[in-house]
């Protein structure tokens, strides 16, 4: 079994397991647990043992509400979970998301584990101790740094996954190729199905290694935003049918343009970054005439400071920031690469 070592409030590994049912009984065995799962998942559920209590969400981000997350409070209150019970994940990022957050509310705090079964949520949602939920203003809002106990990796999920979702996950696999593992590219361009293991293993690793060093995103976890300004407010403006990784995949469009326009970014490696997208059949464009409300939903971002700035790429693998730059470029820009 490999595995990935994360320092954060606590430290924790990322497990990379043939049987994640196994993890997950080892780790009840001796104490009371509630599994928050994803109504497609009901069938999986049912391998585990009868003595943990199951909470069933919606599918996506419909269980990421206000709403969800109050009754799930209440369900696993009314179990009677107390301070030493645990509370399991399983489904993809917006299941390890709500779980987090539940785990990290309920009694102040209690343990809980990631299962993750999409790409993303293997290599994105499930690490790094971020939780959360959204509310009416914006995409998680709401939420605690509260890390797991375990990450429990199992890539037979894989098989259960869509064409689409497969395909919206290495959009994050990929960013983490920009911004730290140029190794990550080269796979990708090798043939990135062939490479799905490696891929991910490397894609946690990048991850692993900026939220160890930077637990509460006060700066160089900020780097894991690259695409995601412009990316959540797309997915937003979606009203959340575009999958998390296709919107972060557009937003890695503009991104790149803002890194070849203001930050350093050659041509040369420009062109291998849409490339990249390209090969991933990832989508890079969005209506043009979106710019003002996609705006509006950056401006009230959580990740906003006191300006609207973006990470960009002074070369591959060399993140940077760019900021104070007028909004007219901004659209500008917008207009001539994403726009459609």
């Amino acid at each position: 079994m490999r595995s990935i070592q994360i320092k954060a409030e606590l430290s924790y590994e990322v497990e990379f397991v043939e049987s994640w049912l196994n993890g997950i009984v080892q780790s009840t065995k001796d104490r009371p647990a509630a599994v928050i799962f994803p109504s497609s998942l009901k069938g999986t559920i049912s391998a585990l043992p009868s003595s943990i209590h199951r909470v069933e969400v919606p599918e996506g981000e419909n269980q990421k509400s206000l709403e969800s997350f109050g009754r799930v409070l209440n369900e696993i209150a009314n179990y009677g979970l107390q301070r030493q019970g645990l509370i399991i994940g399983v489904g993809g990022g917006a299941t390890t998301d709500l779980a987090g957050y539940v785990a990290a509310s309920y009694l102040r705090g209690i343990d809980w584990i990631a299962v993750p079964t999409s790409l993303a949520g293997m290599v994105d949602a499930s690490i790094g101790g971020k939780t959360g939920i959204n509310l009416d203003a914006g995409k998680n809002l709401a939420g605690a740094f509260h890390s797991p106990r375990r990450v429990i990796v199992d890539e037979h999920f894989l098989s259960t996954l869509s064409e689409r979702d497969i395909k919206a996950g290495m959009a994050e696999v990929a960013k983490c190729g920009f911004i730290a593992d140029l190794h990550i590219l080269d796979l990708i361009e090798k043939g990135w199905r062939e490479n799905i293991s490696e891929l991910i293993f490397r894609a946690v690793k990048v991850k692993a290694s900026v939220v160890s060093v930077d637990f509460r995103e006060s700066f160089e976890r900020e780097i894991l935003n690259y695409g995601h300004t412009l990316g959540h407010a797309i997915e937003r403006d979606s009203g959340y049918e575009l999958r998390h990784g296709e919107a972060v995949s557009i937003g890695l469009n503009y991104a790149s343009a803002l890194s070849l326009r203001f930050s350093g970014l050659t041509e040369n490696e420009y062109k291998r970054h849409i490339n990249i997208l390209e090969l991933l059949d990832l989508p890079t464009h969005y209506p043009r005439d979106k710019w003002s409300a996609l705006l509006s939903v950056m401006n009230n971002d959580k990740k906003k400071r006191d300006r609207l700035r973006f990470v960009t790429l002074s070369s591959l693998g060399n993140p940077t920031r760019l900021e104070n730059v007028e909004t007219t470029e901004l659209q500008s820009i917008y207009e001539e690469v994403v726009g459609r």
